[in-house]
């Protein structure tokens, strides 16, 4: 079953940095994401539904893989965040049968750092106080598509190959719930630099601390959104438009090294 096996960032947990400087971790976390994909696309001067329900994820999913590793000390944080998806669906316009298969890789490196941190009393199964952060992030993310038209009644067949890098700035935040739960989330903004692009990302995950072979670990359960908008002209001098939303629930595991 093609769902979206990733791994996701899992925000940095621990106590404060010893007098000898501070302790630096490597995060990953192993998810499964199963998005539908709603928007639009055209291509050759024909424009096409991008209309994958969640009930269809399985079938439409050929090829999909998802990751992302990260650094900090707890209070600096760096991030590369790697996506890769293959869809494939057919749609009628104008009475004929319309094939449409998307691939899409993007990567995403940022930086973030907390600014505010709460204390709420007590600590959590790691022995480690619990409290309320708030991270600001800035990154860039780069996406290269590639899009497949086939119109089967005219034997006709296209394809665009394009490449886009936006900035992007957001805001992270977690909260310890209890000594074993945790809410966190994320959401950022890109593409200011131009009207052609534009992206935005939310997700949100509860999640329940545990060991897992001896490391700390949080297993995940939430809901992720992925939208993004380019325009540009192909090479028949007609407009390139991609303009879809990814959106479904995540479920997986985070862990700490």
């Amino acid at each position: 079953m093609p769902l979206l096996a990733c791994m996701h960032m899992a925000h940095g947990e621990g106590p404060a940095a010893t007098a000898a400087g501070p302790e630096w971790l490597l995060l990953a976390s192993p998810f499964v994401w199963a998005p539908s994909m709603h928007g639009q696309a055209a291509l050759g001067g024909v424009n096409s539904k991008v209309d994958v329900p969640f009930s269809e994820v399985v079938h439409n999913l050929s090829s999909v893989f998802m990751g992302n590793l990260e650094l900090t000390n707890r209070t600096l944080g760096f991030y590369l965040d790697g996506v890769y998806a293959k869809t494939d669906q057919s749609e009628r316009v104008y009475g004929r049968k319309v094939g449409l298969a998307i691939t899409q890789t993007t990567l995403a490196g940022g930086v973030y750092y907390r600014v505010y941190e709460h204390a709420l009393g007590g600590a959590t199964v790691f022995s480690e106080p619990r409290t309320w952060r708030l991270e600001p992030t800035v990154g860039l993310r780069w996406t290269k598509l590639s899009t497949k038209l086939d119109v089967n009644a005219l034997g006709f067949s296209i394809s665009k190959k394009t490449e886009w890098t936006d900035p992007f700035v957001g805001l992270r935040t977690q909260v310890d719930l209890t000594d074993r739960w945790v809410l966190s989330g994320e959401a950022d903004i890109g593409g200011m630099d131009t009207a052609s692009k534009k992206t935005w990302n939310a997700q949100g995950y509860l999640g329940y601390r545990m060991y897992v072979a001896d490391h700390p670990a949080i297993i995940r359960v939430g809901y992720r959104v992925l939208s993004q908008e380019y325009r540009t002209t192909d090479f028949t001098g007609n407009k390139f438009k991609y303009d879809v939303t990814q959106r479904g629930p995540v479920l997986g595991l985070s862990m700490r090294f």
